[in-house]
């Protein structure tokens, strides 16, 4: 699987998750609770999306292959400073 070949949809839910993770640093108490919770149903979303997309017909690749591919596109965007 191509990184071009992940849904913009998986991607979105993806950088979701992740941007929501990264509003944990510096919490705590009750605000860091409250961010996890967040972060925990922005991945759950995220992790149910990859399994109905893998699931589909017409898709050759694994769950795991689904998933690492959106993964690595959302960091290559980061860390990309045009993108």
């Amino acid at each position: 699987m191509h990184v071009t070949d992940i849904p913009d949809d998986l991607i979105k839910l993806e950088r979701s998750a992740e941007s929501e993770r990264a509003r944990l640093a510096g919490l705590i108490g009750d605000e860091y609770d409250a961010q996890w919770r967040t972060w925990r149903k922005a991945a759950e979303d995220f992790q149910a999306a990859v399994t109905e997309y893998a699931a589909r017909d017409g898709v050759t690749v694994s769950r795991y292959e689904v998933e690492r591919a959106a993964k690595a596109a959302v960091r290559h965007a980061e860390e990309d400073p045009a993108g």
